[in-house]
């Protein structure tokens, strides 16, 4: 505990990347101090020498990144080391391969036909997290709001943007997956589309393996004879490597009141209300699993987002035809392609009016599988660029 991580450098403007950090009104004032939000702004081919020129944006959620990712006007050197093993895809030289992609989305990005957009990345980290996930919340504060009012107007302001929802799109993967479709449905004006590539639990009935209306408790199924842990994590082959209760035990050893900074603690943050003593009230007990019923229905009404989009979709629907599109593998890590399954029943049974979207799957894909059928994860992972924006 005698060190310090240092700050995180700026990162510095560029021809085609820029940046934009301003203090939030919505969140200092919720935070009591001042609070910043900012974002990478990709500019397209041309920006600077078409002054009157506008452009639509394009919104790519995901985690808190340091700069824009995935970008790069330089190729890899052509002797640089393949060695490079990575357990997660099996594969050597990955960085070489990631750096290769990389600089093909540049020569994409600034191709004759390729669509000029901006596309933003936002940096909305908090105390919870490296990531709001996007949407007001009772601990966090009004990220949502601050992200559509404050942050892209003034980004829409300065790098000119056309400033309409016909003219906003969003996508993302895994949290950025939750993200671009909760933002499209709580901000149904504001965006003509959404990706959404393995996200989050869209359903709580299978938040993971978890159905917190039902289930007492997260960490075993329920059973008169028998106590059977819930998985949390498998492989393609349906080997699990972790369960719900080690995964939660780890982390109440990083940090007590959902502060660990861990992906059960931050969707703990974002859901619930406030307790008492200022801190989320707990979904279940941390120790035990013992879910809170009352807890549930508060995460059910505001954040459920299959729930949601079935109680309103009266009103949701008409403004939301044509704009979800949910991919996700069948062998998520996370299991999060039940809840997909879930939300699919629903869209497919939607009237007055159907949804006219897509939900698709891919075969043994694992986390973070976005709607490539003909390369692995490792490849498609790399390409949400140059998948999404060509079909916006």
């Amino acid at each position: 505990m005698d060190q310090k991580i240092p700050p995180i450098e700026e990162p510095k403007d560029s021809k085609y990347v820029r940046h934009i950090k301003i203090q939030s009104q919505l969140l200092t004032e919720f935070w009591g101090r001042p609070m910043f939000l900012g974002a990478h702004i990709l500019v397209p081919e041309g920006f600077d020498e078409h002054p009157e020129a506008k452009y639509p944006l394009m919104v790519f959620h995901g985690h808190f990144p340091s700069d824009f990712g995935g970008f790069s006007t330089e190729p890899p050197p052509a002797d640089m080391d393949t060695t490079d093993f990575t357990p997660r895809f099996g594969v050597y030289g990955y960085n070489k391969f990631q750096q290769q992609e990389a600089y093909n989305f540049y020569k994409q990005w600034t191709s004759k036909n390729f669509p000029r957009f901006l596309i933003i990345e936002i940096q909305h980290a908090n105390p919870y997290y490296d990531d709001s996930y996007a949407v007001n919340s009772a601990n966090l504060g009004p990220y949502g709001d601050a992200i559509m009012k404050e942050l892209v107007p003034a980004i829409e302001k300065q790098f000119r943007g056309i400033g309409e929802g016909w003219a906003r799109f969003t996508y993302g993967g895994s949290t950025g997956g939750w993200e671009a479709l909760a933002v499209q449905m709580f901000y149904p004006d504001d965006f003509n589309g959404c990706f959404a590539a393995c996200p989050d639990p869209i359903d709580f009935r299978a938040f993971c393996l978890v159905d917190i209306y039902k289930d007492e408790n997260a960490y075993l199924y329920d059973s008169d004879f028998k106590k059977l842990p819930r998985p949390a994590f498998r492989n393609y082959l349906g080997q699990i490597q972790t369960t719900v209760e080690q995964t939660n035990h780890y982390e109440l050893a990083l940090g007590t009141k959902s502060r660990s900074g861990q992906q059960w603690d931050i969707w703990e943050a974002v859901y619930s209300p406030q307790g008492e003593d200022g801190y989320p009230k707990r979904i279940f007990d941390k120790e035990s699993g013992v879910i809170d019923k009352n807890v549930a229905e508060y995460w059910k009404e505001n954040y459920d987002l299959r729930y949601i989009l079935e109680r309103d979709w009266k009103t949701l629907g008409p403004k939301l035809q044509g704009k979800i599109h949910i991919y996700c593998g069948d062998m998520d890590n996370l299991y999060l392609n039940n809840a997909v399954y879930l939300m699919e029943d629903f869209l497919k049974k939607t009237q007055n009016p159907f949804y006219k979207g897509e939900v698709d799957y891919g075969d043994r894909a694992e986390h973070c599988w976005n709607g490539d059928h003909e390369n692995p994860n490792y490849i498609s992972r790399l390409r949400y660029n140059t998948m999404y924006l060509p079909k916006f």
